[in-house]
């Protein structure tokens, strides 16, 4: 028994640990309990199945937003040719040059 705790647990008092005047056999030695982690433990993994939990739900809600916002966007695509007339068939006309001639020389001054 070296160490001074497991003189303690032992049941022997150090004489320079009694009060002068204390009678030995009138002492009794309190061990505190070893300290439990469940508690904290516990916490954290709770802490972070929140987290985990509050993440997923913000992202299933931004998914959800962005898909309503698809198929808007999608039925006013072919929702836009019938309201503006012409149940479309209105196209527009995109001038483009002529692939097969080439260019005019320029004029000499």
């Amino acid at each position: 028994m070296i160490r001074p705790d497991a003189q303690l647990r032992a049941g022997h008092i150090p004489a320079d640990l009694l009060p002068p005047g204390t009678d030995p056999r009138n002492v009794v030695i309190v061990h505190t309990e070893p300290r439990s982690y469940t508690g904290p433990v516990l916490l954290i993994l709770a802490a972070t199945v929140g987290i985990g939990a509050t993440v997923y739900l913000v992202t299933a809600a931004v998914l959800s937003l962005m898909q309503v916002a698809a198929t808007t966007a999608l039925a006013l695509k072919a929702a836009i040719p019938a309201l503006i007339g012409g149940g479309g068939l209105v196209s527009f006309a995109v001038k483009a040059p002529k692939s097969g001639g080439s260019r005019p020389p320029l004029k000499k001054r």
